[in-house]
């Protein structure tokens, strides 16, 4: 017999061993990957919908690499979609019909109207994802971007903005996912963190009306950089609006902005770039 109460037998010892060795293989194995992975990529992390990660490898400008990306979250599509999913004075509104709101510069308003959107440059560069095939990207799609004036007015709906159709437009994405639009820094206005609406369709021969969606989101810029922006001509009483808000205060971003937040480069007098992964379940 023994006496010793943590000698619990030959048997018992080789399994402890072999759970160890097992563990230590797991967590070798998951330090490889995570040494793997590209930083911009774990930045990308955060909330977003449960269950709705996925990690294996995708493409970007023809090369592959380690990816990770979820679903990202469904928002609201706000007062101001303009794609047939609501009315102005005039009746319901779908900018998504008309001659040439397929464009990648949707600074100009088109199909008869005029006016030009002034503003600090911004381009903004999305890729879509698939969340079910390992981050694929997801060439062929549509995405229909819209978003306020330097001075937070909505063109179609806003008072002294009803003629006018433009940073609005619709562009398909490409052979590694993105879309590109090239547009003015949105502005602040009362109640909202800065941001941009998109909505993501399956191709652009069904981007013609909202109830062919399959996504719905917003994109949230750094507040650094609208800082910046709003201390420039055009944007002072957006300066002011972002003082009174906060996206722990928004009511969109409030439940964190981790697969929203967009990726800013650039600067005020050359412009900037906002780049954003949209990961969709396809």
């Amino acid at each position: 017999m023994n006496d010793d109460p943590h000698d619990l037998g030959l048997a018992h010892d080789l399994d402890t061993l072999m759970r160890r060795s097992a563990e230590r293989r797991r967590l070798l194995t998951w330090l490889a990957a995570g040494s793997a992975a590209p930083l911009g990529l774990l930045a990308c992390g955060g909330g977003g919908e449960a269950g709705a990660a996925t990690s294996g490898s995708a493409s970007s400008g023809g090369g592959s690499s380690s990816a990770s990306c979820a679903v990202i979250p469904e928002e609201t599509a706000g007062p101001y979609p303009a794609d047939g999913s609501n009315s102005n004075a005039s009746g319901v509104v779908n900018v998504l019909g008309l001659s040439g709101i397929v464009r990648s510069d949707i600074r100009t308003s088109v199909a008869g109207a005029s006016g030009t959107a002034a503003g600090v440059p911004l381009t903004v560069r999305l890729q879509l994802v698939d969340t079910s095939a390992s981050c694929a990207d997801l060439a062929g799609y549509a995405i229909y971007l819209w978003h306020c004036t330097q001075g937070g007015a909505y063109s179609l709906y806003s008072a002294g903005f009803t003629g006018e159709n433009y940073l609005r437009g619709v562009q398909a994405t490409d052979a590694d996912g993105l879309a590109s639009f090239t547009t003015i820094f949105p502005g602040c206005y009362a109640g909202r963190m800065p941001h941009i609406h998109f909505e993501v369709y399956r191709s652009l021969a069904t981007a013609t009306a909202s109830t062919s969606k399959l996504r719905t989101s917003q994109l949230a810029l750094p507040v650094a950089a609208c800082q910046q922006v709003y201390a420039t001509s055009g944007y002072g009483q957006s300066a002011a609006n972002l003082a009174q808000i906060s996206f722990a205060t928004d009511n969109v971003f409030s439940d964190g902005t981790g697969l929203q937040l967009a990726t800013l480069s650039g600067d005020v007098a050359s412009g900037y770039i906002a780049t954003l992964q949209v990961g969709i379940a396809a």
